[in-house]
């Protein structure tokens, strides 16, 4: 293995993580949602704006990991 070969892998790895780790993070965020609405149904507006701006912020990470790599 070569190093470029090697900085390609390793750039392209951080942005697969960031993906992973969005994925995971947005389906907590909608399991939490789902269960907390079943316990307080008349707060259902104000978890589902929470859990719309904390699914954003999540997804956000991956934005940033590409750009990152695409500066490289």
């Amino acid at each position: 293995m070569n190093i470029t070969t090697l900085a390609d892998i390793s750039g392209n790895l951080h942005i697969g993580l960031a993906a992973l780790g969005s994925a995971v993070a947005v389906g907590l965020i909608g399991s939490k949602a789902s269960e907390a609405v079943g316990r307080n149904p008349g707060a259902a507006t104000a978890i589902l704006i929470q859990a719309i701006l904390s699914s954003a912020l999540a997804e956000g990470i991956v934005f940033f990991a590409i750009f990152l790599a695409k500066g490289q």
